[in-house]
């Protein structure tokens, strides 16, 4: 008999969120296991004594956090697919017929709370990994990737004064068929301060930017379609974003130029859980962050009771400096050197008791003194020889050329640079080569196409770096949910053992801080 299903509202209805959210489901798990309470004495110094009340420190954050395990960048989407979602009503301790923030406060409340917090959180989700068996601590992959800002290259505007604006057209940029025709859109007010709109670059840059300009003109005029009007030279040295100073222009090969942040994030070989992420401006190099997310790093590992061992990394944060400040750390580097890197020259012997060279004649070159090398900013020393010491020398005109005396410099730090080398190549730096690559680079990518992090939807560095975090503690919780530890019986005693020497290590580093303390109060 066919049947025919009728529907009519009831007046008065028995109905329990708990009840009808199965067992299994994912936000019903994650509720279980993410307590936030500690957040309502963390962020109690942030609210006034009177007034409403705001929204709760704990419904806000995991308002964040289902924005990103959902791939939902706009808080305005967030809270209208939040209020057709039973599970996520529940998770978020919302009945049916209340009525969820308004989106606005979303945003408010991000803005409010510090990157400490941010942070804190991520740790305390980190420790909830480490507990599990996730986290082995003692090799850590690091790379960094570009993130979209909430800025548009039609808003760039010249670092100079409006009165100077046409002079400093005619000394820098050669101005193209396309920048003539195309308009320029205005932003609607400048964040920038005095600093970020004065030009940074010196006088020998501003013509090197000058004459790329002109040639970056002259190709593009020539080109078809070349009337869009988004096609500039732009540079970081005489633009800025108004919208959002602290975004940067920044390119990859075969990807047009865009305003960017710079993600560097840090991941655990053993199961792929990261611990740590932060965001830098777009421009700077990643050697230049290294020591920085060491430093920061090692900390949250030693408090967790872990000991880091190995860096791995690419060729981006090779510096003589890097390999030096990881030893220094107890750390053993795992990062292929730049290409341009020699230890002196070709078929010359390093000599390391004497410090001094041998020519292929034998001849002592000798070490003379130790600068800064004015446009790298890096530690160097001279290597020269006598003028005399080569007369009658049968390789003289090869090897001098037109000087009268062989003269060389090579990197301060040639000694970390060669023992870096030999980790590198060794079956080991192969093996870490594999996993740097099989660890780190899906990481990111399951970052931008499914954790909300495609794009920064926040303005500021600051807001940027909390971005980066909700969406490194997502990323943290589904690995954790989805892990299941296995245990060999033969390795109960081993884990117990482990469980024994990471409290031992807690103790170790809260007893060092208290007497660091008490040592120097100030």
């Amino acid at each position: 008999m066919q049947g025919k299903k009728g529907y009519q509202e009831k007046l008065f209805a028995s109905f329990q969120l708990s009840e009808r959210i199965p067992g299994n489901n994912f936000y019903r798990r994650l509720k279980e296991v993410l307590d936030l309470r500690y957040l309502y004495p963390l962020t109690k110094g942030y609210y006034g004594g009177s007034g409403q009340k705001s929204i709760d420190p704990v419904v806000f954050f995991k308002l964040c956090l289902v924005g990103y395990l959902e791939n939902l960048i706009s808080d305005r989407k967030l809270i209208a697919h939040c209020s057709m979602r039973l599970d996520i009503l529940y998770f978020i301790g919302y009945d049916i017929d209340e009525e969820l923030p308004w989106h606005s406060t979303i945003s408010r409340t991000r803005q409010l709370f510090p990157e400490s917090v941010f942070e804190e959180v991520f740790t305390k989700v980190l420790g909830l990994c480490v507990e599990k068996g996730m986290v082995s601590g003692h090799t850590q992959a690091i790379d960094s990737a570009p993130v979209k800002a909430n800025a548009s290259m039609d808003t760039l505007e010249l670092k100079v004064p409006a009165e100077d604006l046409e002079e400093h057209l005619k000394k820098v940029r050669a101005i193209s068929a396309m920048d003539k025709e195309g308009p320029h859109r205005k932003s609607k007010d400048d964040r920038s301060d005095k600093g970020q709109r004065s030009i940074s670059a010196s006088g020998k840059e501003l013509n090197a930017i000058k004459g790329r300009n002109k040639k970056w003109a002259k190709d593009q005029d020539q080109r078809p379609g070349a009337g869009n009007k988004g096609s500039k030279y732009t540079s970081n040295k005489t633009h800025y974003s108004p919208t959002d100073p602290d975004a940067r222009i920044s390119v990859k090969p075969g990807k047009a130029r865009k305003l960017n942040y710079l993600s560097q994030l840090s991941v655990d070989t053993a199961h792929h859980v990261i611990t740590d992420i932060r965001a830098y401006h777009a421009d700077g190099k990643d050697n230049q962050q290294l020591q920085d997310i060491a430093i920061r790093l090692q900390g949250r590992l030693w408090k967790e009771g872990l000991v880091w061992e190995n860096c791995v990394a690419d060729t981006g944060y090779s510096s003589g400096e890097n390999y030096a400040f990881l030893e220094d750390r107890g750390l053993k580097s795992f990062i292929p050197p730049h290409g341009t890197y020699k230890g002196g020259p070709d078929g010359f012997e390093y000599i390391e008791t004497a410090d001094h060279y041998l020519c292929p004649q034998g001849k002592i070159i000798p070490f003379k003194k130790v600068f800064l090398d004015s446009r790298t900013k890096t530690r160097k020393k001279a290597y020269r020889a006598s003028s005399k010491l080569c007369t009658g020398c049968p390789l003289r005109a090869k090897c001098l050329g037109k000087v009268k005396e062989k003269q060389f410099t090579v990197t301060y730090y040639r000694a970390e640079y060669e023992r870096n080398i030999k980790r590198v190549e060794s079956r080991e730096g192969r093996y870490m080569k594999g996993k740097r690559q099989s660890t780190v680079e899906p990481v990111f990518g399951t970052l931008t196409q499914f954790m909300g992090l495609r794009k920064i939807n926040t303005i500021g560095l600051a807001q940027a770096n909390k971005v980066m975090h909700l969406s490194a503690i997502a990323y943290n919780l589904k690995k954790y949910l989805k892990f299941v530890q296995k245990r060999a019986k033969s390795g109960a005693m081993a884990l117990a053992l482990a469980a024994s020497a990471r409290n031992v290590l807690k103790n170790l580093f809260w007893a060092f801080e208290a007497h660091r303390k008490m040592t120097f109060p100030y």
